[in-house]
């Protein structure tokens, strides 16, 4: 059998190629390959898993978990479904797992009780006034977005972020959670209302922009996925 140098010639550092090319070569462990498709799916992975766990550390580790878990066993995806698809149930798994090792999870029926109990309402929002909606829209619109999403029940949050954030279908959706189409309808209607209820004006057009991971905070997180890959492979696992 033909070794890597061999098998496949050197990956330029290019993002256009495609993801069957980049996959083949991070099967070999190509870190500039495996660094591509970090950086392809770092956004979604974050927004997913930070829709489940607390706060930004407990979800860049999560992500981080889950990219070790992926590009150490390769060899398990047999692309039944999508590489994305698969890389994201990963992710999932490693968010909830974290979840369950930190406090017990609620039962959907008592999220959805409280929901039923609360007339709706997610978060207190000071009252209108001349220019208030301005304000914020000037001063934290980005905050004010990630605020109100993570005060959704989380079941509703979860399918809110795939759908509205990642904009997946509802069927894509459906397939990634094991739910049926009428449930990710029915989840992504009630977050839609509780946040419109209160935020409709400061919204408009604006979920694309929270919560970002690009830019320098995303290579810096490649990078450290890279060096821990590195590392187990040094050390034979």
């Amino acid at each position: 059998m033909k070794d890597h140098a061999t098998a496949l010639p050197r990956l330029a550092d290019r993002s256009d190629l495609s993801e069957a090319a980049l996959l083949e070569h991070a099967r070999y462990g190509d870190e500039t390959a495996i660094g591509l498709l970090i950086r392809r799916y770092n956004q979604r992975l974050f927004r997913v898993v930070r829709a489940i766990l607390p706060d930004d550390a407990a979800a860049e580790d999560a992500v981080q978990e889950a990219y070790l878990a992926a590009f150490s066993n390769l060899a398990a995806f047999r692309g039944d479904a999508a590489f994305g698809t698969w890389l994201t149930r990963i992710a999932i798994n490693e968010a909830y797992q974290s979840l369950r090792r930190t406090r017990p999870s609620a039962p959907y029926d008592a999220v959805a009780d409280q929901v039923a109990h609360s007339d709706g309402r997610v978060i207190a929002f000071p009252a209108s006034g001349p220019g208030v909606e301005e304000e914020l829209m000037r001063r934290d619109v980005r905050k004010l977005l990630e605020q109100a999403v993570s005060d959704l029940p989380e079941p509703f949050r979860l399918v809110f972020t795939l759908r509205e954030m990642e904009g997946l279908s509802v069927r894509e959706v459906a397939r990634l959670l094991g739910l049926s189409l009428i449930t990710v309808k029915t989840r992504d209607f009630r977050a839609r209302r509780l946040l419109r209820r209160h935020l409709e004006a400061a919204l408009m057009g604006g979920f694309t922009a929270a919560f970002p991971f690009a830019g320098a905070r995303c290579d810096a997180f490649r990078d450290r996925v890279l060096r821990e890959l590195a590392a187990r492979r040094r050390a034979g696992h």
